[in-house]
């Protein structure tokens, strides 16, 4: 009889014990998701950004002398140790609600930017967010100086070291191409490639294409870019169902060039189809 009490007892115990320890694993299981789900979100770089307003939302403020977006200034990033050279990534914030235009003093917010690099054979390195303009800042002589004159948005600033030369390059929109009254990287892109030597910005683009990707040929400033081919004329480049294809730019000549050979390329795609016979 005791004995029997006694395996009762351990049984009801080991079940307890069983049930609080499922509860434990459950717990942790959860938290474990959750962080993992935060931290994804935290480092996802392709979660859409809100861009800036398309002309047409700029031209229907400007006459009720209202604005929606106000400018606002990250941290200072070194660029040129030597010299002292920063860069100020320019980004925006949208409001809640609109606002006068009483004066740029009131749009001027702040906020903190996150650093991330990539080794290569040369030293280069990317800092993200969503960008507007970049002052350029030489903290020796007090100067600074904007990159761009006109409406550009950008998540992407990448800078590229050579022997005797620093890049900063950039993959920009300007035009609400996909015309949802946002100008981002739904639109087309140019590359735009800045010079701290020739104290000069390069605009590199195709009419109707997308900057998709590009890369430095090795040991040289010339570069190969991916530009997206935008099938069905819809103002957006979809990388899942639109082609693309390869250029190179000749940086000492300032032009791009085609590297696919036209008979190459024609020969390919009816092989393809299956018209080639």
């Amino acid at each position: 009889m005791k004995i029997e009490k006694v395996k009762n007892y351990n049984q009801k115990l080991l079940a307890i014990l069983g049930t609080i320890g499922g509860i434990f694993l459950v717990v942790a299981l959860v938290s474990f998701i959750s962080i993992v789900i935060q931290e994804h979100r935290r480092f996802d770089y392709n979660e859409p950004e809100t861009g800036i307003l398309s002309e047409e939302k700029i031209e229907k403020l400007q006459k009720e002398n209202k604005r929606e977006q106000v400018i606002s200034y990250e941290n200072p990033i070194l660029i040129d140790s030597l010299n002292l050279n920063y860069i100020i990534p320019v980004s925006h914030k949208t409001l809640n609600e609109k606002e006068d235009i009483t004066g740029l003093l009131n749009a001027f917010t702040s906020s903190d930017s996150e650093e991330f690099t990539k080794k290569d054979e040369r030293y280069s390195a990317r800092f993200y967010g969503e960008f507007n303009n970049i002052i350029v800042y030489n903290a020796n002589s007090g100067i600074n100086k904007k990159l761009f004159d006109t409406r550009i948005n950008f998540n992407k600033i990448k800078t590229e070291y050579f022997e005797n030369e620093i890049l900063i390059l950039i993959k920009a929109s300007e035009k609400d191409t996909f015309k949802d009254g946002v100008i981002n990287l739904k639109d087309f892109s140019s590359l735009y490639v800045y010079s701290f030597k020739e104290n000069k910005m390069r605009k590199i683009g195709v009419e109707g294409m997308d900057i998709y990707n590009f890369k430095f040929i090795n040991k040289s400033k010339d570069l190969l870019i991916e530009f997206g081919i935008d099938k069905n004329k819809d103002g957006t480049f979809e990388s899942y169902n639109e082609p693309t294809i390869i250029k190179k730019y000749d940086f000492k000549n300032d032009k791009i060039i085609e590297i696919i050979d036209p008979k190459i390329n024609s020969e390919l795609q009816r092989t393809l189809e299956g018209t080639k016979k």
